[in-house]
């Protein structure tokens, strides 16, 4: 799909010229939950899997009211505890955090995880320490199952919590 849309936000599926974003969130403030920056050969990696990401997919969000980049949301395959679900992550720059952007993504982004089938559930997986994303998965309507170990990046572990939506209900 190009672009799925709420009243607040667009999703954009993720394209060749949405690196300067991957760049824009490389920062030390919105990678403090995940190992800080990245290398730019690490981005450009990134960016890579973005543009050819299947079975799922990564968008570029934007204000429905102004248009403006406000971030990047996705969902991905893994597998988690023996089954193949769904995985979702989202980014939202500076200065349009707090207004509720994310929560009207990670909505949009059930839907379209919803809409491609395959799996029965999504999941998210927030560092516990990450209070504004937690609360974007309550506020998405994800059901908190507990507390997981992460090695993200490689080599750095981090706790966070297993939040989880049913796919099949709605």
């Amino acid at each position: 799909m190009d672009s799925a849309e709420t009243s607040q936000v667009r999703l954009h599926a993720w394209a060749e010229g949405d690196f300067w974003l991957l760049q824009r969130a490389n920062s030390p403030e919105m990678t403090e939950h995940l190992g800080g920056p990245e290398t730019e050969e690490k981005l450009v990696d990134r960016h890579r899997r973005y543009v050819g990401l299947g079975p799922g997919c990564m968008y570029r969000v934007t204000s429905a009211d102004t248009g403006d980049t406000v971030g990047s949301i996705g969902f991905w395959e893994r597998e988690w505890r023996g089954e193949k679900v769904w995985e979702t992550g989202w980014g939202v720059l500076p200065e349009f955090q707090g207004h509720g952007f994310a929560a009207a993504a990670a909505h949009a982004v059930v839907e379209e995880a919803r809409a491609a089938g395959e799996h029965r559930y999504l999941h998210a997986f927030p560092s516990v320490d990450h209070h504004a994303s937690n609360a974007v998965c309550r506020s998405a309507g994800f059901e908190l199952l507990g507390t997981a170990e992460f090695e993200y990046p490689k080599g750095h572990w981090i706790t966070s919590n297993d939040w989880r939506v049913d796919l099949g209900e709605g």
